[in-house]
């Protein structure tokens, strides 16, 4: 009575694939194209660089980042580090010398 759990030919699950309904990334594709040829064929002036533009683009590209800037939680794992490295040395202290006190 193994009920199926235990067959060699399970099988994987079912992949998924989300398509965008509103976007049209080939004709954004294009346009950027079109806008890069402007620019080298001196049509369009050159683009400047913003730091607007390059700011949380690394955030936007690591998915730990991105979930973490979602749920807007702040790295606290530095501040309990430190706090635990000074309760053994403490501690340390207290086994070593027997007092209580420093």
């Amino acid at each position: 009575m193994a009920f199926g759990f235990f067959k060699s030919g399970m099988g994987k699950p079912r992949g998924f694939s989300h398509q965008y309904i509103y976007v049209n990334e080939r004709k954004e594709k294009l346009d950027k194209m079109e806008d890069a040829a402007k620019r080298e064929m001196g049509i369009l002036p050159e683009k400047e660089v913003k730091p607007e533009d390059i700011r949380g683009k690394f955030v936007e590209g690591t998915t730990h980042l991105k979930r973490r800037k979602e749920s807007g939680r702040k790295p606290v794992h530095l501040g309990i580090f430190i706090l635990l490295l000074l309760a053994l040395c403490y501690i340390w202290y207290v086994l070593s010398t027997g007092r209580w006190t420093l």
